[in-house]
């Protein structure tokens, strides 16, 4: 039986078509592949020595959903739902034989042959909610039919692959084979159905398990209710829900209408335009133009960690998790304590929810060293530090450091403003100095500002990169500036929100605007949060800012139960008259006209401001790429991904419009606002950030 396409193989073995794609490294669904899959399955059907086909794939794993190359583009035939209703079709056995990932558009190929069978270790999904969209080739039909209703209802909402052994338990998978005999197993179990003359199992026939939800939409409602403050604002979780109700409700024709008219709505909205944007901006922001993927890197095997505390703590946990000694420093021995004591905490907590054992926790802190002493850094390869936002303390660590630490080893800052530029002036070795600046709680935020200082080396910054993948951390490379690109930008915010306090707005009325886009809380209700006594000197405090004034009162933020708002045991909010008081009493000494502010302005000044330092930090070269800067706020600061970043809205309302809204807002920006001549002249020139090169 000849080879039939560059990527699709039609072998035989005896009277069993083997139909073998090798189209790495994913196999995804090319035009090539699924051309090469309509024709061996139409000429295996026509072989009258054929009596059933297997079709598996070649290196690491199944198809593993659509070719992202093809996004955007015209799709050319036979599209996804030819090769399937081939496969379906057919009157011999189709075996889908699975190993590594059948994900997508792979799952919904699986779903149409008559039986599948897979290795353990394989994995199945339909993530498809996480770029805006549904399984637009069937997938929300017919995995249901299989796993049954809450099964699929869970599998397409969150995206979430399940293993091989619970894919079987559910009755997605026919027939477990052993690791390393996938091919000869398949080609056997084919074999066994037509011996056995077993039917052909057309999985769209399939009624009993959606018969089990017919009549009882309190299924549905249970599910969303579950799941409402996970799903808010998105719409992809929603549609997906609705065709599994078709799926339920109406034949399979129709269910299958029903699905391509909710894939069709989500694939023109903009919700799904962001998310596919960020889906590209992720494998985008780790490129940097001038640090290739060659450069040598340093092997980090011991780290060290100056300060025990909640980042310090925090930051450790990262490469303990890997199974990386960590050294930590403190001045204090107390201090050491209970740092060390608050990580065993958080580990033991994960013991609550199975993710570890108590003997992974020992395992984890018999990595951790605990000293009061500098010089047992001297043979780390990394050393981070994590100690109080003061430059003159934070010199003096480096030039501690510079004495005591081997040559070759990374000195890495955690601070989150500070001029690096100067802190590498502490040294002699400026090349190794680095900014890695985790976000807190830095054992589960996922984003890493990695900050380059003026003299850092290359191998510096791509070992910092790396190690950041490997911490399973999203990393932005920035340049040095006050606050990078994250807390500047939330500052150029915070700026317009406490303006707006003088001109009349509440917090919870700001707080409320910023929930209602999709962050998930507003400035006033993050000080709180954090702690308003955060950088606050009770020796020096003169009742000059609102904030001040709170802290002075005791209103220090969630922690001491009032900060902006008040709070009850369980730390709900509620507007405070007390600081409703406080910040009239301010207004009315700044002398502002009191107006009522509308929700678009408090969003346009917010949100418009950001985008405009977003410009001047691309203007800066602080910023690589526009959709640098929209990772760093999605995955640091609570951006909703279904926004795509501030950059990538600000191109979605239009360049001009934010332009003519920030003219219109005039002096009320406040006095050292200008507008960036990057933001002026990409408006001026019809074009969007996107388009920058």
């Amino acid at each position: 039986m000849p080879a039939i396409h560059a990527v699709v193989q039609l072998a035989a073995d005896g009277d069993i078509a083997i139909l073998s794609v090798n189209y790495p490294p994913v196999n995804a669904l090319s035009h090539q592949v699924r051309t090469g899959l309509r024709d061996g399955v139409r000429q295996a059907i026509a072989d009258p020595a054929v009596r059933a086909i297997v079709l598996i794939c070649d290196g690491k794993t199944f198809v593993a959903g659509a070719d992202i190359t093809e996004f955007g583009k015209p799709i050319q035939p036979p599209l996804l739902v030819d090769v399937q209703d081939a496969i379906e079709g057919s009157p011999k056995p189709v075996v889908a034989a699975i190993h590594g990932t059948a994900l997508g558009g792979g799952l919904e190929l699986a779903l149409c042959c008559h039986y599948r069978v897979a290795v353990p270790s394989a994995k199945c999904g339909l993530p498809e909610v996480n770029l805006g969209l549904l399984p637009g080739a069937g997938g929300t039909q017919r995995l249901p039919r299989l796993v049954g209703v809450e099964q699929a209802l869970d599998m397409v909402t969150s995206g979430k692959h399940i293993d091989a052994r619970s894919a079987h338990a559910a009755g997605l998978i026919d027939e477990l084979v052993p690791e390393d005999a996938l091919r000869a197993s398949a080609i056997a179990f084919a074999r066994k159905l037509v011996a056995e003359q077993r039917p052909l199992k057309r999985v769209r026939d399939l009624d009993d398990k959606l018969a089990a939800a017919r009549g009882k939409p309190e299924i549905f409602d249970a599910f969303r209710k579950a799941n409402a403050k996970k799903f808010r604002g998105f719409l992809a979780p929603e549609y997906n829900i609705r065709a599994i109700e078709a799926a339920v409700a109406q034949p399979f024709a129709e269910g299958m209408a029903t699905e391509r008219t909710l894939f069709s709505e989500l694939m023109a909205g903009p919700q799904s335009a962001a998310q596919r944007y960020v889906f590209f901006a992720e494998r985008q922001v780790w490129k940097i133009p001038d640090v290739p993927d060659d450069t040598p890197a340093i092997p980090v095997a011991k780290v060290g960690i100056i300060g025990a505390g909640t980042m310090g703590g925090g930051i450790a946990m990262n490469f303990v998790n890997l199974g990386i000694p960590v050294t930590i420093v403190e001045t204090r021995q107390d201090a050491l304590d209970r740092g060390l004591g608050v990580v065993r905490k958080n580990y033991e907590r994960s013991t609550k929810s199975g993710k570890l054992t108590m003997a992974d926790v020992d395992q984890r802190m018999q990595l951790f060293t605990g000293t009061l002493d500098l010089g047992q850094l001297a043979d780390c390869d990394l050393v981070i530090e994590a100690v109080f936002e003061n430059m003159d303390i934070k010199k003096e660590v480096f030039g501690k450091l510079d004495r005591i630490v081997k040559p070759g080893a990374i000195l890495a800052t955690n601070t989150s403003a500070l001029d690096i530029n100067e802190i590498a002036t502490a040294v002699k070795r400026p090349e190794a100095v680095i900014g890695l600046h985790f976000f807190s709680p830095a054992n589960v935020m996922r984003l890493l500002e990695v900050v380059r200082a003026r003299a850092t080396a290359r191998p510096v910054i791509a070992t910092s990169m790396q190690l950041a993948r490997k911490l399973g951390k999203i990393a932005a490379l920035v340049g040095v500036c006050p606050g990078f690109v994250g807390n500047r930008i939330l500052y150029a915010r915070s700026q317009q929100a406490n303006a707006m306090l003088m001109e009349g707005a509440m917090p919870w009325d700001i707080d409320k605007a910023i929930y209602d886009f999709g962050l998930p809380m507003g400035p006033f209700a993050m000080s709180d949060l954090a702690g308003l006594d955060i950088g606050w000197n009770p020796e020096k405090t003169r009742s000059s800012t609102i904030r001040e004034v709170l802290c002075e009162q005791n209103r220090r933020g969630q922690k001491t139960g009032a900060g902006f708002y008040d709070y009850d045991e369980q730390r709900n909010a509620r507007p405070s008259p007390v600081t409703e008081k406080i910040i009239r009493e301010f207004a009315a000494k700044s002398g502002a006209p009191q107006r009522t502010i509308s929700e678009q302005e408090i969003l346009e000044r917010c949100l418009y401001a950001q985008i405009n330092e977003g410009a001047k930090i691309l203007e800066e070269k602080i910023a690589i790429r526009p959709s640098d800067i929209d990772i760093v706020w999605i995955n640091g600061y609570g951006w909703p991904v279904y926004r795509g970043g501030p950059m990538f809205h600000a191109d979605t309302v239009g360049l001009p419009q934010v332009v003519a809204r920030l003219e219109a807002y005039g002096p009320r920006l406040g006095k050292d606002f200008t507008i960036s001549p990057l933001l002026r002249q990409l408006a001026a020139d019809g074009k969007r950030f996107q388009d920058m090169k």
